[in-house]
């Protein structure tokens, strides 16, 4: 077969392209070594509870445009991320907002909120912040950050505050209304469907090989007789990988989840998602799928998160753009230019981290741009 574009990985920025493509009258082939598509929004049926198997995905944007293509492909919920955070026998909002703040001070005011951080921040007296716990000190104050924030950053970078440079918090948004609302984004949601099902409406019609590494595909694709050609390709995977680290590796943060049914439970913790904050628990965070989609099932599925440092065999989720792995980044991309045929997107080829929004409009301008 020959084909306009070979897009590797089954993900929302590949399937995005793809889609934008194939209506532009161009020929996909979307491969994946993956065994099923959708990359990390993948969704899984188990016990009728629709289970978000990498993790949380709550699609939230303010671009309507966004938010009106995405819809073309499924109905969404009505669903609001309000998360809440325990910190030993304690029970805190997030964000942090007025109901956190109560909780923290016995106070009700914005007024006497704000005097409280002030104060706390004065005492400190940092002028000029010289890691990640000096800096959120001087953003937030002790109780706050030592109740909230320290243990969780902790678990999430495997390392101390005093070890992390002061730049990965350049704010912490301080919410002084009684509002559990997480994301400021007019529109919010999840698939009523699930988000495997919304991946397979947007690549309808599309050709997907799953179980299908890239070099793999191509050393057997050159040995056909009739091979497939390609025109271009999009690769999504790790930009360094594809250059066979010949620069060095790039850092990722990794997770891995243990997924658990809970068989007659109706109920595990009362929400969809919960922080654990001390650095003492293993797990960051307890995500219970059914209150995604207001789920009244007589069982019910808890998945556990535990972030790691990522090794190879792992899936790379979180880019670590500190300076180094930046400037290392650049190097690649500068190869990357240089191949004629290939352009790198996503989170992996490009080496940054996307919300799906901003996925959906990264894979669209690029889409302008090949069109």
């Amino acid at each position: 077969m020959k084909y306009d574009y070979l897009i590797v990985g089954a993900g929302l920025f590949g399937g995005v392209f793809a889609r934008e493509m194939t209506d532009a009258g161009k020929k996909c082939l979307i491969i994946d070594k993956r065994e099923h598509p959708a990359g990390n929004i993948y969704s899984k049926k188990w016990n009728d509870i629709d289970v978000h198997w990498y993790g949380a995905h709550i699609f939230h944007t303010s671009n309507k445009d966004t938010w009106e293509y995405i819809n073309r492909f499924g109905e969404f919920n009505n669903f609001i991320n309000s998360p809440v955070a325990v910190y030993k026998d304690e029970l805190y909002n997030l964000p942090f907002n007025m109901n956190t703040f109560s909780k923290l001070w016995g106070i009700k005011t914005p007024a006497e909120a704000k005097a409280k951080i002030e104060e706390q921040i004065k005492d400190l007296n940092i002028t000029n912040p010289q890691n990640l716990e000096e800096q959120a000190l001087s953003l937030v104050g002790k109780d706050v950050y030592e109740k909230l924030i320290k243990g969780y950053t902790e678990k999430q970078w495997g390392r101390d505050c005093t070890e992390l440079p002061s730049f990965i918090i350049k704010r912490l948004p301080l919410r002084f209304t009684y509002d559990n609302n997480y994301f400021n984004d007019r529109y919010q949601g999840i698939p009523m469907d699930g988000y495997t099902s919304l991946f397979e409406k947007i690549t309808e019609g599309i050709e997907i090989r799953l179980n299908c590494e890239y070099r793999e595909f191509l050393r057997e694709n050159s040995l056909k007789e009739n091979e497939d050609e390609f025109e271009r390709v999009l690769y999504t995977g790790m930009i360094d990988a594809y250059f066979d680290f010949c620069l060095g590796k790039l850092e990722y943060r990794t997770v891995s989840f243990d997924h658990k049914l809970l068989e007659g439970c109706e109920n595990y913790q009362g929400n969809a998602v919960v922080n654990y904050t001390e650095r003492e628990i293993p797990y960051t965070r307890a995500i219970e799928h059914k209150h995604f989609a207001f789920g009244k099932q007589n069982d019910t599925i808890v998945s556990f998160e535990y972030p790691k440092a990522w090794e190879q065999g792992d899936e790379p989720y979180y880019p670590v753009n500190d300076d180094r792995n930046n400037e290392l980044f650049e190097k690649y991309r500068e190869l990357g230019e240089k191949e004629e045929k290939v352009i790198f997107g996503g989170r992996l080829g490009q080496y940054k981290y996307y919300d799906m929004d901003k996925v959906i409009e990264a894979a669209l301008l690029m889409a302008e741009k090949e069109k």
